[in-house]
């Protein structure tokens, strides 16, 4: 008689596998299980709206709804625990005592979300925004000459003629009549040729030529990947999200962000060897000047890997965060009339026709300042920022949250709580008059965050911004199209999901 699959030499082997792989399921499932208890005792005592048991928060994390967090931040005007999935819960905290006490620590930058974000930021290395301890602080030292108002001063011609380039093309398109544009995709453009030229001494031509276009789409594409990721706790895990459709994308869109970044660097290094650099005649050095003497000064602590990072995250986070502030600026300008006058006449009292642009002269713009302020209290492009406690934090309270508890900052929380601001949804630059400004909690507005880690790249943010927006008012009138609704996405950058479309009605000369 034939023997029994059973009675095989393969039989008890499987066997053994079988039962180390259901122990394997068991010891996770339990693991899991006691996370889940820990989560709900550390957050017993503190309010929250009602969660699904599986889903957790779903409803408000979903990437178009912000309104929601306002109706969250005037239920629960200090803090609220938000889970995500049954496993995975985030502190968020809104209020200027809670900022003060949690960004006056060390702790370090959040594990997952910058874990999940290494890959495309580059294979092996990490840039400012995902390195802590010493190895940040020594990169954060070498890197700060780089953004020093004497270098920054520099920049402001090359800015002026990529916001002239664009503004040339919005004539062509505008011609004398009032016509509907989609600044967006126009502004992002001209955001990357400004990084390109200031910080790697590269004309790329991308505004006119779509040289860059892929990288800008992949950028857009890798920012709504990393917020699915970060808020679906099924994602969290690698392997589960390495075989998923998104991660196979991910890998992808990630490949094309280091072609163009590896292109940069090794292009400059060439021209460092050969002992000229092609094209690149500036008397100042730029980021990518003083990011190549860094590695070329401490190659046992800066390795090729760091120096791609910091390109990557440079280039990347740069243009990005700086087309998605530009844009929202516009936006709020063109539903704002009376402010968008206002700021012309002062741009037209300094500046005359803006044919000359000078540090002391964008310095005098003071209500136009006021305006970039107000749409960063609005709209702020880094809508939260994160940690992972190193050790307990006592809150103002008398509560207490327990070493390794992810809490988010929530700028746009703190920004719309109306125990802070009166009337939050309402643009009024002249909250930020110094009157008003004195008066107010110094924790109540951070655009940039504060402190050690504050974003290295603010001045330069600024300038870009005054400089952007002087020579567009100068030539152009906006106004909303009102057919087309406003919706956000990302939760990491906030970007408009569907573009901005504004009526440009050129000025006359």
């Amino acid at each position: 008689m034939e023997a029994s699959w059973l009675e095989t030499r393969w039989a008890r082997p499987l066997h053994l596998a079988f039962v180390f792989c259901l122990a394997l399921a068991l010891l996770q499932a339990i693991k899991l299980y006691l996370r889940r208890q820990r989560l709900l005792r550390d957050l017993r005592p503190f309010a929250a709206p009602p969660a699904h048991w599986l889903h957790g928060h779903r409803e408000f994390l979903q990437e178009d709804k912000m309104e929601k967090l306002d109706e969250i931040v005037g239920e629960y005007p200090c803090a609220f625990p938000c889970w995500v999935g049954p496993f995975q819960a985030f502190f968020y905290i809104y209020d200027p005592d809670y900022a003060k006490i949690f960004l006056s620590r060390t702790d370090p930058k959040t594990h997952c979300l910058h874990k999940f974000m290494t890959p495309s930021l580059g294979s092996l290395g990490k840039g400012l925004l995902d390195l802590d301890g010493p190895k940040w602080f020594q990169h954060r030292c070498l890197l700060t000459p780089g953004f020093h108002c004497d270098i920054l001063k520099t920049h402001i011609e090359a800015m002026a003629c990529s916001v002239n380039i664009m503004l040339d093309k919005w004539e062509k398109i505008c011609s004398t009549q009032e016509t509907t544009v989609e600044v967006f995709e126009h502004i992002n453009l001209m955001a990357l040729d400004i990084i390109m030229k200031c910080a790697f001494g590269q004309e790329t031509n991308c505004q006119i030529n779509g040289t860059y276009d892929p990288y800008v789409k992949a950028t857009f594409e890798l920012d709504q990947i990393l917020s699915h990721r970060l808020y679906n706790f099924w994602h969290h895990n690698d392997l589960i999200f390495k075989f998923s459709p998104k991660g196979h994308h991910f890998q992808k869109l990630s490949k094309v962000l280091h072609q163009y970044t590896e292109k940069i660097i090794q292009e400059r290094k060439n021209s460092f060897k050969s002992g000229m650099k092609q094209g690149h005649t500036q008397k100042y050095q730029d980021f990518l000047d003083i990011v190549l003497s860094a590695q070329a000064e401490n190659e046992d602590t800066f390795s090729d890997e760091d120096l791609q990072s910091q390109v990557n995250t440079f280039l990347w986070t740069g243009h990005d965060a700086l087309a998605a502030s530009l844009s929202w600026l516009l936006y709020c300008l063109a539903l704002s009339p009376e402010p968008q006058h206002r700021c012309r006449e002062e741009i037209r009292s300094i500046l005359g026709d803006g044919s000359f642009i000078t540090w002391d002269k964008l310095d005098e713009m003071s209500y136009t300042t006021m305006c970039i302020k107000e749409m960063f209290r609005l709209i702020p492009p880094i809508p939260s920022i994160s940690r992972e406690l190193s050790k307990p934090l006592m809150l103002p309270d008398g509560h207490s949250l327990p070493a390794g508890m992810t809490v988010v900052l929530s700028i746009w929380g703190l920004h719309h709580n109306p125990a802070v601001w009166k009337s939050p949804k309402i643009f009024d630059p002249l909250r930020f008059t110094k009157e008003n400004s004195d008066q107010r909690h110094p924790y109540a507005f951070l655009p940039f965050s504060t402190g050690p880690r504050s974003c290295i790249g603010q001045q330069f943010a600024m300038l870009e911004l005054k400089v952007a927006i002087a020579l567009i008012l100068l030539r152009f009138r906006v106004t909303p199209d009102l057919t087309r609704p406003l919706a956000f996405t990302s939760h990491i950058l906030l970007k408009p999901k569907h573009g901005i479309h504004l009526h440009l009605k050129k000025l006359p000369e």
